[in-house]
Order: C-alpha cells, then sequence, then structure tokens
C-alpha cells in the first residue's frame, strides 16, 4: 500500500484533504497510473482515457465558467474564466498532440460518446456548479486541481519509459500547473471562513465525491468501459 503524505496545509482545505487520503491512496495504486509511471499500460488504455477526458474538460470548463459567474470576488471570477479558457485551449492541445500521434482523426472526440462514468461525473459537476452554495462549488471543482497535481508531482518523481506518458506527467507535475493549484486553494480556504458546521460537511461531501469520481475515471480507462446495453 501506497503511503500518502500529508499536504501540509492548514484551514478548511487541509480538512478536506484529509477526508480523502485513504481515495488518494487508491489513486496512487491504481494500476492505471502505476502503468504510467513503468511502461506498461496499454496504450488503448491510455487511448481511451485521452478521448473520455476531452469530453470531461468541456464540461469542466463550462463548471469553471459557472463558478465564475458565481464569485463575489472580482479576481476570482478573473481566474475561473481564465481557467474555464485553459481547459478548452492548453489541455485540449495537449489532447490533440496525443490523438496525432496515435493516428487518429481530427473529429474523434466529436465522434466519440461519453462512458456512463465521464457523463456521471461530468453531470454532478455541472449539477453543483448550478446549484449548490458556492462553497460547494468550490469544493466541488477543487478534487480535478488538487489530485491531478499531486499525482502528477508524484509521477514526475519516478518518470516513465514512455515518451509520450511522460509528457502526459509533465503537464501535470509543473510549477506553472502548481501555480494554478494554489490559487483554487487560497480561494477556498478565505471563501470557507466563517462557515457553519453544516455548510462545511456539505462541502466535504462534495469534495469527497468528486474525488472517488477521479479514482473512477482513471478505472473507467484501465476497464475500457463502455456502456453495457
Amino acid at each position: 500500500m501506497t503511503e500518502v503524505a500529508t499536504t501540509g496545509r492548514e484551514g478548511f482545505t487541509g480538512e478536506l484533504w484529509r477526508s480523502i487520503e485513504d481515495i488518494y491512496r487508491e489513486v496512487l495504486d491504481h494500476p492505471f497510473l502505476r502503468g504510467l509511471t513503468d511502461g506498461t499500460l496499454p496504450e488503448e488504455n491510455f487511448k481511451h482515457y485521452v478521448l473520455q477526458d476531452a469530453l470531461y474538460l468541456r464540461d469542466y470548463a463550462r463548471a469553471l465558467s459557472l463558478a465564475a459567474v458565481r464569485s463575489p470576488e472580482e479576481g476570482a471570477l478573473v481566474m475561473f474564466n481564465e481557467h474555464s479558457a485553459g481547459a478548452i485551449t492548453v489541455e485540449r492541445s495537449l489532447h490533440d498532440g496525443f490523438l496525432k500521434e496515435f493516428g487518429l482523426p481530427e473529429d474523434v472526440v466529436d465522434r466519440t460518446p461519453p462512458t456512463p462514468t465521464t457523463l456521471a461525473y461530468t453531470s454532478y459537476v455541472l449539477r453543483m456548479a448550478s446549484l449548490g452554495d458556492y462553497h460547494e462549488v468550490l469544493a466541488t471543482v477543487l478534487p480535478c486541481y488538487w489530485i491531478y497535481e499531486r499525482v502528477g508531482k508524484t509521477l514526475l518523481e519516478r518518470g516513465s519509459p514512455k515518451p509520450i506518458y511522460g509528457k502526459w506527467i509533465e503537464t501535470y507535475g509543473g510549477e506553472e500547473f502548481g501555480a494554478l493549484v494554489e490559487a483554487v486553494l487560497d480561494l477556498t480556504d478565505r471563501s470557507s471562513e466563517g462557515l457553519s458546521p453544516l455548510a462545511k460537511a456539505r462541502a466535504t461531501e462534495a469534495f469527497v465525491t468528486t474525488s472517488r469520481y477521479e479514482w473512477m475515471f482513471w478505472d473507467a480507462a484501465w476497464r475500457l468501459e463502455g456502456w453495457p446495453v
């Protein structure tokens, strides 16, 4: 079992991380991620992941735009709109590079249906971004930032014998992405000041739920998930 270090953060985000330490340990132990670093992950599984992630990012970008609209701080409004654009441009550019390496046509994402896990995850994120209280919105979108950043840094230390997997790892393990995550963490802590125990519990529930979906997303790619009927 992988040992998982604490983040060292105090405040509400520290509480949030402690609530998912067991989930994050399962994330790091997942054979999909282990296969990235030892090079044993079949390219078919990585291709499945890239296509579904491109679909996921389209709706995640919408959720970030909703977070921007609902933000009481002007700085947060600007930040989330920039991050929303980045989810579409920067990360889809990375995916496009992978698709070219696999020899897939440009419109393959448009012709790929979302898996049950992708649809469930994006539906939950969009629902919470639309209907949840602001602190719940932040807690909902945070795991996609934070878990990817922690995974990226851990996998960067391990490296990968396959250049295509190493490229993915470097994207999320780099300092530039880490700075984006720190900004969202700081905002979450500021926005949670004075929350009631009930409000914190609801935000924590949202954080735990999307953290579980993060594990499920990699697991779906590992299983090459499709619709059963």
